[in-house]
């Protein structure tokens, strides 16, 4: 569990990346170059939300739970 959610935080870090990378990238043809930016950043939003849904599956089958503030 614990290599998924590094996995999935990976993922999360390089499809921004690739958005900044498509953002930044200087071409004639804007109309692709805002596609595949859009695309990045939408898979982002579903990297994170499958990330919080695995966290959530988890902790209700009892693999992490919750310790607190000492």
């Amino acid at each position: 569990m614990k290599y998924g959610v590094i996995m999935a935080f990976f993922a999360i870090l390089g499809s921004l990346a690739s958005a900044l990378f498509f953002m930044m990238k200087n071409d004639s043809n804007n109309q692709e170059r805002a596609r595949r930016m859009a695309f990045s950043l939408a898979l982002r939003v579903g990297f994170s939300i499958v990330l919080f849904g695995s966290i959530l599956v988890a902790w209700k089958l009892g693999y992490i739970s919750p310790t607190g503030v000492p």
